[in-house]
């Protein structure tokens, strides 16, 4: 499907990249680590079937400059640049649903637990909040030595440390407008790590809460914190095909599958 609308939003120390595809009711799609808009491209066009799908490429990312350091706190400046897009691109009413995956998925809890009469539902897809597991500090100093990997060996010795994570294997290559890889570790790496979600608060609203992980990363450390979380809510963890990135790497099942998950219904297993 062609992209409907795109354009750029204003917000403070940055301008927002954003497109969006479909009719029907607002579906934002939220990437994570170094990904832009374009990772969703092919699952954004099956879901414009039945929804109004906005994708954008986050702060510092890609298309989407900034005009200074990027300020703290992480989880705070994205939270308001997704508010502020959903702002721009949404009429008042409108019951909004929320994808994202990784460090995306902390946002769309994020956004949840601020503003819980907009936003109808919010699925989190492996959000690495290694924060939440009894070896936190294990991990805290793992990602603490990716960093100082990457200041310095550079980008290519810090990804390949980072792959265990991902138990060894190496990252699927993703669409992306452009190579955000030394931003990703320069900005995004430690602050999104270190990112607890506010189990309290979302408590509160846990049955709006989908927490989602891949079938082929069950076994990863990535996916250890979304299992912990769905535990804590008492919320049963919605498998999707692929692994971590499985949204690119299988982008029409998966499409099915958080079809499926958004419209309250139990996906056909597969």
């Amino acid at each position: 499907m062609d992209t409907l609308e795109s354009g750029a939003l204003a917000v403070p120390g940055a301008r927002l990249y954003f497109e969006v595809r479909g009719t029907g009711p607002p579906l934002l799609l939220i990437p994570g680590g170094a990904s832009d808009a374009e990772v969703f491209r092919d699952l954004a066009d099956d879901l414009a079937a039945c929804h109004r799908v906005v994708t954008y490429d986050p702060r510092g990312i890609s298309r989407s400059p900034v005009d200074g350091p990027p300020p703290e706190p992480w989880l705070d400046t994205q939270a308001g640049d997704a508010a502020r897009l959903l702002d721009h691109l949404t009429r008042p009413g409108d019951a909004v649903q929320v994808f994202g995956s990784c460090s995306g998925a902390l946002i769309a809890l994020e956004l949840l637990v601020r503003d819980p009469q907009t936003i109808r539902l919010a699925v989190a897809h492996e959000p690495p909040a290694m924060g939440l597991l009894p070896d936190a500090a294990r991990h805290a100093a793992f990602f603490d030595d990716v960093h100082a990997t990457f200041r310095r060996e550079g980008v290519p010795a810090a990804l390949d440390r980072l792959r265990a994570v991902f138990s060894g294997r190496p990252s699927p290559p993703l669409p992306a407008a452009t190579d955000n890889s030394k931003f990703f570790l320069s900005h995004v790496m430690l602050p999104s790590t270190r990112c607890v979600p506010d189990v309290t608060a979302l408590t509160a609203v846990a049955d709006r809460v989908v927490p989602g992980g891949g079938r082929a990363s069950r076994t990863h450390d990535v996916h250890r914190p979304v299992a912990l979380l769905a535990q804590r809510l008492g919320r049963e963890l919605a498998e999707f095909p692929g692994g971590h990135a499985g949204y690119a790497t299988h982008p029409a099942p998966f499409a099915e599958h958080l079809a499926a998950v958004l419209a309250g219904t139990r996906p056909a297993p597969g």
